[in-house]
């Protein structure tokens, strides 16, 4: 089993993640932000390209386990699931580029307030209501100041929240349009997963069902596509499966509800002597009756498990051992 690999890409996420919050609370401190920006992108590129499913996995529980600030981690979601999607809909490279950078710092405008909320138990004051309510264009107005000329980027920034219903199908949209909706559907779809103090992420059911549900109309069906891309339980997600133990999905498959999975409890919530490899489009019997928010699950987890799985799935890509140097720094 192969523990260093896991541990190192491990480690390579949690870097890039801090490297980002860095940009992201000191954007005025970074000599050259555009460039940082590209670097960060090309880090990110690296680290999904040799196996998507991995990098699926490790981010998810990235998320789920964070404790650099929200507003990083969120940043981070959204930009490996618009990467993901931007492939999905054979963007041109300037948009796909454009929709990644915008993920990175949609919220740049209000980095530590949102780090905040996250850990608040009481309602945003009308103080904070107001600076939620016009991040986005300040956030396109941070980004001027940093020298930032991408019209495209800026634009999607600054329309990140659209809420208008589209005169016209998703890909025959004016690009900034487009691609807002696109970053509007990940926002949204991250958002709910990841944990807050005044609540735990919620169950992938109820993400999916915020950006494929009735609501989902402003977005064009980007919901739909998102879910094609990612699986309807991606990897790193936590489900019940019906004899009524716990697993992990593993990798995605063809069939977007039986993904492999690795069984962790028993029907108890006692954990298993080693995690249980399950491919479901081989176990008829088996079934995902629903996902499960990551705070449920962890605290059951010892370290030793979290390892072994991570090692199984960097096992079995022979060329993710080669990713121990920083990424995007070639």
């Amino acid at each position: 089993m192969d523990y260093d690999t896991y541990e190192d890409l491990q480690g390579l996420w949690a870097d890039l993640e801090a490297a980002l919050a860095l940009v992201l609370t000191y954007p005025g401190q970074v000599s050259d932000f555009e460039a940082k920006v590209v670097q960060l992108d090309a880090w990110l590129q690296e680290l999904v390209a040799h196996d998507s499913d991995a990098g699926l996995y490790l981010m998810y529980q990235l998320a789920a386990s964070s404790n650099i600030g929200y507003s990083a981690a969120h940043a981070l979601v959204c930009a490996t699931l618009s990467h993901i999607l931007a492939g999905s809909y054979h963007l041109p490279r300037p948009e796909r580029d454009a929709l990644v950078y915008a993920a990175l710092t949609m919220n740049v405008g209000m980095t530590q307030l949102q780090n905040q909320l996250a850990q608040q138990r009481e309602r945003p004051s009308a103080a904070q209501q107001e600076a939620i309510r016009v991040h986005a264009l300040e956030g396109r107005k941070l980004l001027e100041r940093m020298q930032i000329t991408n019209g495209l980027w800026l634009d999607v920034v600054a329309m990140h929240h659209i809420n208008t219903p589209p005169a016209l199908p998703l890909l025959q949209q004016p690009p900034a349009e487009r691609l807002a909706r696109l970053l509007a559907t990940v926002d949204r779809y991250a958002a709910m997963i990841s944990p807050r103090r005044t609540r735990a992420g919620r169950s992938v059911a109820e993400s999916v069902q915020a950006v494929t549900g009735p609501a989902s109309q402003l977005y064009q069906k980007a919901g739909d596509a998102l879910i094609h891309c990612v699986g309807m339980y991606p990897p790193g997600v936590f489900v019940m499966l019906s004899d009524e133990t716990t697993a992990v999905v593993l990798r995605r498959s063809p069939q977007p509800q039986q993904p492999q999975v690795a069984k962790l409890l028993d029907p108890r919530k006692y954990p298993l002597p080693e995690p249980h490899i399950v491919r479901l489009t081989e176990a008829p019997q088996l079934r995902i009756t629903h996902s499960l928010p990551s705070a449920e699950v962890r605290p059951l987890l010892d370290t030793s498990s979290l390892l072994h799985l991570g090692a199984l799935m960097t096992s079995s890509t022979p060329s993710l051992r080669q990713v121990t140097h920083t990424p995007g720094q070639r």
